[in-house]
């Protein structure tokens, strides 16, 4: 992934940083912690809270699809590499299940075939909307990389514009529900921050080389969605309905205050620079377990299965949720890292069998 022959850590370190934030998302929303928008903070301070620690793990999501644009748009594409991801996600699909069944779990007992044809077929069912949207970029990745090699500066700066006005302008200031919008759960979305990531990487952007200026953007573009969304929710709260609809859009991943905080997180990493020693070995170790986190803690027979087995509930109307949050993601990332280790052992010796050796 990284130039040269080792990956290049801060970037890695990137990629467990938005895992962690990506977790935290999911314990807070799907945990009931910042469910539903707080009207007023002496309301439910609680809430409050657990939805500034969102606008600042919302931009997660894009962050590892910008990382794995910023590559594409050099590297070359190999087919091989979705054969390996198609593995690793039928691995946790279907396993996890079986996995279930066998100790005699009920979630799993009371699956239907409608459920079954989820896990087998993962990418067609949308299982992981993530995979789904992931691996349809990565098939049109060749495409895009050789366009963005044929295309001036300028064109491509109005290609990004014109797709961004469609994408993510018009939801960013109108306060409706656009029907075309998917809220960047789509392909579609993940073309766009492609595109951007690539530009990036053949051209940058100045504002943002300075590490103060990328830690200042993140900061502030984070901000402005908690604050945006406190002041439309209180409007709402006042009879304005479609302003609290836009208090929830703001926490979309194709917002353009969410792209900002985005690209700007990009960049505090891009421009990191972590020693070489211990600490760079270990991202580099346990950075490409983090997409098997995700698969683990989100199979749909898990992921609202953890939040009870961690007693979320018992702490979410408390700030105490704050350690118990960190407790949590800690746990679920050390479990999700053991059992894609696993997984790795597991390929590695398919692997040596099949073509007589590792590579």
């Amino acid at each position: 992934m990284g130039l040269g022959s080792k990956r290049q850590a801060g970037f890695e370190l990137l990629r467990i940083v938005a895992m962690l934030m990506i977790i935290s998302l999911h314990y807070l929303v799907k945990g009931g912690v910042a469910v539903p928008f707080p009207f007023a903070a002496k309301e439910n301070p609680v809430g409050v809270l657990a939805w500034l620690i969102e606008a600042f793990c919302i931009v997660a999501v894009n962050c590892y699809v910008l990382l794995s644009g910023y590559f594409l748009t050099e590297s070359g594409w190999k087919p091989g590499r979705i054969g390996t991801l198609v593995g690793q996600v039928l691995f946790y699909s279907v396993l996890i299940p079986v996995f279930l069944l066998a100790i005699g779990a009920s979630a799993v007992s009371q699956a239907g075939v409608y459920d079954w044809l989820g896990f087998v077929f993962p990418f067609g069912m949308e299982h992981y909307w993530f995979a789904t949207a992931y691996l349809l970029m990565y098939l049109f990745a060749p495409f895009l990389a050789a366009g963005m090699e044929e295309m001036s500066r300028r064109k491509l700066e109005t290609v990004i514009v014109l797709l961004l006005a469609f994408f993510s302008l018009e939801k960013t200031i109108l306060p409706v529900c656009l029907v075309t919008d998917r809220y960047g759960y789509d392909f579609g979305w993940f073309l766009c921050l492609f595109l951007v990531a690539g530009y990036i990487r053949k051209y940058g952007i100045k504002w943002l080389e300075k590490q103060s200026h990328a830690v200042a953007g993140y900061v502030a573009f984070c901000l402005w969605i908690w604050i945006l969304a406190l002041f439309s929710n209180t409007l709402g709260a006042g009879g304005r309905s479609a302003f609290i609809y836009y208090a929830d859009m703001l926490y979309s991943y194709n917002h353009l205050l969410c792209l900002a905080g985005s690209v700007s997180l990009f960049y505090v990493f891009k421009n990191m620079r972590v020693r070489e020693g211990r600490f760079a070995d270990g991202v580099r170790r346990f950075a490409p377990c983090t997409f098997g986190v995700y698969l683990l803690h989100e199979h749909v027979l898990v992921r609202y299965e953890w939040m009870k087995w961690l007693g979320v509930e018992k702490v979410a109307e408390s700030f105490l949720f704050v350690p118990h949050m960190i407790l949590c993601i800690l746990a679920v990332y050390v479990a999700g890292t053991a059992v894609d280790f696993v997984r790795l052992w597991v390929f590695a010796r398919v692997k040596a069998a099949v073509f007589g050796g590792t590579r």
